[in-house]
């Protein structure tokens, strides 16, 4: 099962949308639907898995994904996919897949309610279609509760016309009973018309209506009765819900995003016809050989429509120059198109759809792109020549510093060999919070702990090391290249270590975050990498990686403190028994989860003291609301609220 794993995927969003396994000849071989692509693609590799699933996977080579905000749109693209590529492994697919409709037949004299999953009749008004059945059918009698309208089939109502007795639904209040003139036809259709206006705009009343009468219910301490109204509103919301996910059917266009790194962009496409997603696609598009002014959106647009006959409107999520593209397609395609940019409105959250897309296939492309040998011996051979270095960086060491305030203060390695990281090597350092560090005092304290190690292991008998049967310690190992997180000050601070062990020959730079230069030690300007180079591509997921590194560190330690400090607060609690506590779980977040059996099972402690415990973290004003957060993505503090 070893194929697996070349070509399993990693960064799949938890998002609903459609996947794609393909053959080494490039042929989709399998299309599916996921509520979450990442729990959904995650199941194809695990151990024990069936024996078509294993089949499919052993002869896929490689599998895509197209994020879409719900399932409905999740089985339209699916449903269409298989029925353009009739995969090898989708044989058991049905035709009759689909979500229920709620249809209201206004043509009629009398119009009916009723529940259809065939979407076919032009003389029947639609709404949903609905994700949850369930719902839809708890709503559908809410409705028949609120409005009356008939949903007896044409013979039941002819019969109860000729029997003069209404049916069950007219003696529980579900129906006007037009058919022994309860009310009028005109007044029955009135309603039929204010129900489907409902549908269409209005969604509010009822809900208010409902909202009145569940706490009327409670006040009256009626509480069954309140608790069916507050099932029948969760129930509506579900529904609504569903009905609101839909893309409308007015809908038609090619709907088209960009999302741009240093050194690719990516560009999707949302092909949707009268409501219904029709395909999408995702290119890539290498920046480093285009000239600095060359418009990346004409270059995307001609390289999209060479393989698509375009609509008469496409809708853009970047800004370009509207008369020459349409001047452009009306040459080469005989007819006028309309090239729009949303604002708002529900294009525009298609757009954002088809932007998360882009962004997603570029993370595809670079994670594969990353683990490529050609790619980072290139890049390496970049870094060395723009750096002078003497020979390729083939071990690179990065380190950061995480801290709030000069307090919490800790410290990350990372180690790539040859372009391409080794997690085994990875190391964290916490630093004494007695002292207070700045970044910059930090990094000197570090890059001191860590060489002073190299120079204590270098010197090992190696000799005597092999006979023993023991490794080399992995401090041993000298980098080619040092990178610490930061300007002028942090590299200066760790050349200033290096030379205060009698290091040389070891190179450090520094990477700053505001214009991506890089500083070398006592140099009074930056060296700044071409912006699409793959040498600043490289330096930057290095530096990247330490950071996140380091603030996995950082929270870990944040966390523990506070903890501590908590407990100080508690009484009974002595030194041993804090330690008990700390050593068992770790963190606030940990504890607050725990029972007050699970803490009483701790040695030394009883159900009175776990109790005192729970009761204490149920009043302290120290929760995640009022805590002290990091970005990780940007190292940003965030201060309580």
């Amino acid at each position: 099962m070893a194929k697996k794993l070349d070509y399993r995927p990693s960064g799949v969003p938890d998002e609903p949308g459609v996947y794609r396994f393909y053959d080494e000849v490039d042929r989709v071989i399998y299309v599916g639907k996921a509520r979450s692509l990442k729990n959904r693609l995650n199941s194809y590799f695990q151990k024990n898995i069936g024996e078509k699933t294993a089949r499919l996977v052993e002869r896929a080579v490689r599998v895509d994904w197209t994020i879409v905000r719900n399932e409905v749109e999740a089985l339209q693209l699916e449903f269409t996919w298989i029925k353009e590529e009739n995969p090898e492994f989708n044989v058991q697919f049905k035709d009759d897949k689909s979500y229920p409709y709620l249809a209201l037949s206004l043509k009629e004299k009398v119009p009916r309610l009723f529940i259809t999953r065939r979407k076919s009749r032009k003389d029947i008004t639609y709404f949903g279609p609905f994700i949850h059945a369930w719902a839809l059918k708890s709503t559908f009698d809410l409705l028949l509760d609120s409005f009356g309208v008939r949903s007896c089939t044409t013979s039941n109502f002819e019969q109860a016309r000729k029997t003069k007795r209404q049916c069950l639904l007219g003696d529980i209040g579900k129906c006007a009973a037009p058919c022994v003139e309860w009310i009028s036809e005109e007044e029955h259709l009135e309603r039929a018309k204010e129900l489907a206006t409902f549908m269409s705009t209005g969604k509010g009343d009822i809900k208010e209506k409902l909202m009145a009468k569940m706490k009327q219910a409670s006040v009256a301490e009626d509480y069954e009765r309140a608790a069916r109204i507050r099932d029948q509103i969760s129930a509506y919301e579900k529904a609504i819900e569903s009905t609101d996910a839909a893309i409308s059917t007015s809908i038609t266009g090619d709907f088209l995003a960009i999302h741009q790194d240093v050194t690719h962009a990516a560009i999707s496409i949302f092909r949707i016809r009268s409501g219904r997603v029709i395909g999408s696609r995702t290119w890539i598009i290498e920046l480093k050989n285009l000239p600095e002014d060359t418009e990346i959106s004409g270059v995307a647009l001609s390289r999209v429509y060479e393989e698509f006959e375009p609509p008469r409107e496409i809708y853009l999520n970047f800004l370009t120059d509207e008369e020459s593209l349409n001047q452009y397609f009306s040459e080469k395609f005989g007819e006028i198109i309309r090239i729009r940019i949303p604002e708002r409105g529900e294009k525009f959250e298609i757009l954002e759809m088809v932007k998360r897309n882009s962004h997603q296939g570029l993370i595809q492309f670079l994670s594969k792109r990353a683990n490529d040998s050609a790619v980072s011996g290139k890049a390496l051979e970049e870094l060395a020549e723009s750096l002078s270095l003497s020979e390729l960086p083939l071990r690179i060491e990065c380190f950061d510093i995480s801290n709030i305030q000069g307090t919490s203060v800790v410290a990350s390695m990372v180690v790539f060999e040859e372009g391409q990281a080794k997690k085994s090597e990875y190391r964290r350092f916490g630093i004494d919070d007695r002292e207070k560090f700045d970044d910059t005092r930090a990094m000197h304290h570090v890059i001191t702990r860590r060489f002073k190690r190299y120079l204590e292991e270098r010197d090992l008998d190696l000799k005597e090391l092999e006979i023993s049967g023991g490794d080399r310690p992995k401090f041993a190992y000298p980098p080619n290249l040092v990178i610490v997180d930061g300007g002028r000050g942090q590299v200066n601070a760790a050349a200033r270590a290096l030379a205060e062990l009698g290091i040389e020959n070891i190179p450090i730079v520094g990477l700053a975050k505001r214009l991506e230069e890089i500083w070398l030690p006592q140099k009074k300007y930056p060296i700044i990498l071409p912006r699409r180079s793959e040498a600043l591509y490289l330096v930057q997921r290095i530096r990247d990686e330490a950071h996140r590194f380091a603030v996995t560190f950082h929270r870990t330690k944040r966390s523990r403190m506070m903890l501590e400090s908590l407990l100080d607060e508690i009484p009974n609690l002595g030194e041993v028994r804090r330690r008990s506590i700390l050593d068992r779980f770790g963190s606030i977040a940990a504890l607050r989860k725990a029972s007050i059996e699970e803490i009483a099972q701790i040695p030394g402690f009883g159900e009175k003291i776990a109790s005192q415990i729970i009761h204490s973290l149920a009043n302290s004003e120290e929760d995640a609301l009022t805590a002290l957060t990091v970005d990780a993505a940007t190292g940003e503090i965030i201060e309580p609220r």
